[in-house]
């Protein structure tokens, strides 16, 4: 038996022993957490979510793409979310990558270059400081106002929170 076969027998015991319930589609917390897909951080014991609370986006490194901005386009104007945590994590993978090396690698593998960026990076605070300002940036995002990063440790299990500022770009910044 492989492991999908033994994920869907443990579904089938799940299913089995779990009351049905009819949760509404949108998060009753409205909310949206972007993060990185790694297996180690379990976003919903880690916060205290239940099911049906929140929206949670993940890719490697909790990036914040076109694909990911389309979703929190629906998660907020069709859903009601007005909140997003971004959550990146310490000892990432795409830390121990660069953009060149694994773009180089993956036309070699399959002769062709890759369409996407990679958006490795070195420095975890950096990153979540871009990531704010992305989905702040972003026009087809109705709240951009109640946006906030995190790094996760993934030994301590504990968040710590990153800022980010947007430049100063009014008239006083104009002044010498």
């Amino acid at each position: 038996m492989g492991v999908i076969d033994e994920l869907l027998a443990n579904n089938e015991a799940f299913a089995a022993r779990v009351e049905d319930t009819h949760l509404a589609v949108e998060p009753s917390r409205h909310l949206a957490i972007v993060t990185c897909m790694d297996s180690r951080l379990d976003v919903f014991a880690a916060l205290g979510l239940g099911d049906g609370e929140a929206h949670v986006l993940r890719n490697a490194g909790g990036v914040i793409t076109d694909d990911v901005i389309r979703s929190l386009a629906l998660s907020q104007r069709k859903l009601g979310t007005r909140e997003v945590m971004l959550i990146h994590h310490d000892d990432c993978g795409l830390q121990t990558i660069t953009e060149a090396g694994f773009r180089e690698e993956l036309q070699e593998a399959s002769g062709v270059t890759p369409s996407f960026a990679i958006e490795s990076f070195t420095d975890v605070e950096a990153d979540v400081r871009q990531s704010i300002l992305r989905v702040r940036r972003s026009d087809f995002l109705p709240h951009r106002d109640a946006v906030r990063g995190f790094v996760y440790d993934v030994d301590t299990h504990a968040l710590r929170e990153i800022t980010a500022e947007e430049p100063n770009t009014g008239p006083e910044s104009e002044r010498d």
